[in-house]
């Protein structure tokens, strides 16, 4: 009896250890990174940043290329090179 309670409770431990094990790969792959984060990252490498310097050029980054973003109109196209894009509204029907 005494063998058969060592033997439950190390299986409790290691199917215990695991879980935690599980629960930690998951959270380190499941980060889905921005776009916005990519592109900056990408620009850090190039100029060879790291620590402080990098994370400073990273936040800056992100919220011009956010503030970019937010001031088009999600799914329109780019408008066409040399295109103006202050057109004004067509008359209405009669």
């Amino acid at each position: 009896m005494k063998a058969l309670t060592i033997t439950l409770a190390a299986v409790t431990m290691i199917a215990a250890g695991a879980a935690l094990a599980a629960t930690d790969s998951k959270t380190k792959t499941a980060t889905v990174k921005s776009p916005e984060s990519i592109e900056c990252s990408k620009q850090a490498d190039a100029k060879g940043l790291h620590g402080a310097e990098r994370k400073k050029f990273r936040a800056e980054c992100k919220k011009e290329l956010k503030a970019k973003t937010a001031t088009k109109v999600p799914g329109s196209p780019p408008p066409p090179a040399g295109a103006k894009t202050d057109t004004p509204a067509p008359p209405p029907k009669n």
